[in-house]
């Protein structure tokens, strides 16, 4: 796919879908050492957030940020999720990674 153009939602939202995976907290301390991991809340859908970051809706971001439904991760959630060696789904929309432990996932 050529970035370049414009792509219909459904279009973005399918490619999205298929790079959404499950992925060890572990792999991902590089990341949460820079900064670049976000946690999405379980009320929200990663899908649909990972599509907003994707169109730059900057509203809708904001609105969640607002809220608390998305944000960095706190290093107190990091050291549990690597005691835990917790997996997490997971999409990268450059330059975040979006991760989220679904309610299923909890202990």
């Amino acid at each position: 796919m050529n970035e370049n153009f414009a792509v219909e939602p459904e279009v973005l939202k399918t490619k999205i879908t298929a790079e959404t995976a499950r992925i060890s907290w572990l792999e991902l301390q590089k990341f949460y050492a820079s900064g670049a991991v976000l946690h999405v809340s379980t009320q929200l859908d990663l899908v649909d957030v990972a599509y907003a970051f994707a169109v730059d809706d900057k509203t809708q971001v904001a609105s969640w940020l607002a809220q608390h439904q998305i944000a960095r991760v706190e290093p107190a959630q990091a050291q549990q999720w690597y005691e835990q060696k917790a997996e997490l789904w997971a999409v990268v929309i450059s330059p975040w990674v979006l991760v989220q432990k679904t309610e299923r996932d909890t202990h």
